[in-house]
This record gives structure tokens, sequence and C-alpha cells, in this order.
């Protein structure tokens, strides 16, 4: 019988390296699928529809919602997001590990449909780096990044609800731990650390 798939559910506050580490988890771990979401917000430049997202409008999304078609779905910064239960389910059934990058919102509704799944969260540094890499970006305005700032701090205060907290100071060691956790070997990177307690007190004071 084969043996289904694990997953892993990957959330962030906006800024905090997500994509880019689920990237490269992605080309570095060939054990592990990544679960395309769709949104109805803009394509970037630098995506592909069908491989960042599928991107589709309003109408088509709410339909779909409608339809019990996804696992999770939300809206943030005025577009929906959301993960097709079949697209994860028939990947999970085939026996491969799935990573899902999702917003705190979908993580919960993840967690109330498929309990076994293990979620983690990743932090910036610093508030100080979290605004260089949005401004980084050069997508946004000022009034987009000072919103964009004050709902990762809003995001941030979620952080507890992961099983696995990944601290995205340096690119390469937050890949590492992300592999580890993803290869069942990160029983050191619970939330319950002393850096990660001491780090969300700094980064959401006020």
């Amino acid at each position: 019988m084969q043996q289904r798939g694990k997953l892993f559910v990957i959330a962030a506050p906006s800024g905090a390296g997500k994509t880019s580490l689920v990237r490269a988890l992605l080309q570095r771990e060939s054990h592990l699928r990544f679960s395309i979401s769709y949104t109805t917000r803009k394509i970037r430049p630098t995506e592909l529809d069908g491989r960042d997202y599928f991107f589709v409008e309003h109408a088509t999304f709410e339909r779909m919602a409608a339809a019990g078609e996804f696992l999770e779905h939300a809206k943030v910064f005025d577009n929906y997001y959301g993960t097709s239960k079949a697209q994860v389910q028939a990947i999970l059934n085939n026996g491969d590990n799935v990573i899902l990058e999702i917003d705190w919102q979908g993580a919960q509704q993840i967690r109330k449909a498929l309990p076994e799944c293990e979620t983690i969260f990743i932090l910036p540094p610093s508030r100080a780096e979290l605004e260089r890499r949005l401004r980084d970006r050069k997508t946004d305005n000022d009034e987009v990044i000072a919103r964009r700032l004050r709902d990762s701090v809003s995001d941030m205060t979620h952080w507890d609800e992961f099983d696995y907290v990944v601290i995205n100071d340096n690119f390469d060691r937050a890949l590492t731990d992300l592999a580890e956790i993803a290869s069942h070997r990160g029983h050191a990177l619970g939330r319950d650390r002393t850096d990660v307690v001491t780090l969300t007190r700094q980064l959401l004071e006020t």
C-alpha cells in the first residue's frame, strides 16, 4: 500500500523571505512537491502563471470557493488566495510530501482540515531588515509599504500557533533549518526556543 505523503505548511509575514526560501528548498529537496495556490492579485514581472500561482479573476475565485474547491482561502491585501483541495490530496495520495506556502489565516484552516500537517513560521531578524526587504522589491510605493509593515507585525503575533520557527537572518542557515524540518530532523527548531521568544518580543514591541 502506498504510504501517504506529509503536508508542510509554511507561513511568514510579508518580507520575511518565505518565497525565496521555499523555491530554494524545492530545488534542494527532491522529495518535496509545491502546491500552487490560486490568487486574484496581479502577476508580477518575475512570475509565471501556473508556476508561482494560478492567476484568476475575482468572479472565478468566488465560484470555486462557493463550490468548496479550496482546502483553505483568505483575503489578503485586497486579493484572494486559495489552495486547491484536489491538488493537495492528489500529491499526498501519490506518496509525495507537499509544501504549502500560505498566510497564518490559511494555516489555521489547514490545521482544522488536516490536523496531521506540520506547520512552520519564518521570522525576519528585525523590523528594520523587514522594511529593507520590502523596499528592495521596488514593487510598492511608500503608502503600501507602510501598510505591509503594519500587517506584517500583526501577522507575527501568530508565530506561537506554529510547530516550528525558522529565523531568516542568514539565508543558507534558514534554508538548512527548513530542510531539517522537511526531513523530520527539526526537533531543535520547535517554537519554544529562547532565541525565538526574545526575538518575537523585540519584533512586536510598539
